[in-house]
């Protein structure tokens, strides 16, 4: 593990091997953060909060308590994370927060907005500075205000030549990895 001298790690924090800590950053001491990672400058990891491995957090990211990010997963420069859905300075809402799940291989784009109490699917792709306020199936490439889907990823990042409903097989341009759409849902064909 890497921590600069300006960052805080509070006592009980687990951190995993070949985790960097940039600048002012603060990991509250429930945190457990996998091997890997790069926390950039300004971070702030709560203390009900789960990070996996080789999970890139950009600059000015909070990732409050009740957000798990899984492995692979990319939070882009300013960020947002929210852990209460209709908060209020003078009612005390922290009984309330609500659990947010981004899985494996997510990218979620410079200032863009995630609302507790989604999950966003595995490699999904939210674009710079969209509002997700419902849970994005898996692959789904997502933007605009509120977040729509207008396309599918590959798990390397490349657009794929899908269509968002119905059935087709498509490969992925860069890793000529195959993927088939089906029922509404994309997943990468093995074999």
């Amino acid at each position: 593990m890497q921590v600069h001298e300006t960052a805080v790690v509070d006592d009980g924090a687990l951190v995993g091997e070949g985790t960097r800590i940039w600048h002012w950053v603060h990991v509250c001491g429930g945190a457990r953060i996998g091997q890997g990672c790069s926390l950039g400058q300004n971070v702030f990891v709560g203390n009900r909060v789960v990070i996996g491995n080789n999970v890139k957090i950009q600059n000015n990211v909070s990732v409050y308590d009740n957000v798990i990010l899984e492995d692979d997963v990319f939070c882009g420069p300013s960020m947002v994370f929210t852990n209460v859905y209709n908060p209020r300075s003078a009612v005390s809402r922290k009984h309330e927060y609500r659990d947010t799940l981004v899985k494996q291989g997510a990218t979620l784009g410079a200032n863009c907005t995630i609302v507790c109490g989604t999950t966003i699917g595995c490699y999904a792709f939210i674009g710079a500075g969209a509002v997700v306020n419902r849970d994005v199936p898996d692959y789904a490439l997502m933007v605009g205000v509120p977040a729509k889907q207008i396309g599918w990823m590959s798990a390397y990042g490349e657009r794929l030549d899908l269509p968002l409903h119905g059935e087709a097989d498509t490969t992925c341009v860069h890793t000529g990895e195959r993927y088939r759409l089906k029922g509404g849902e994309v997943q990468r064909i093995c074999g």
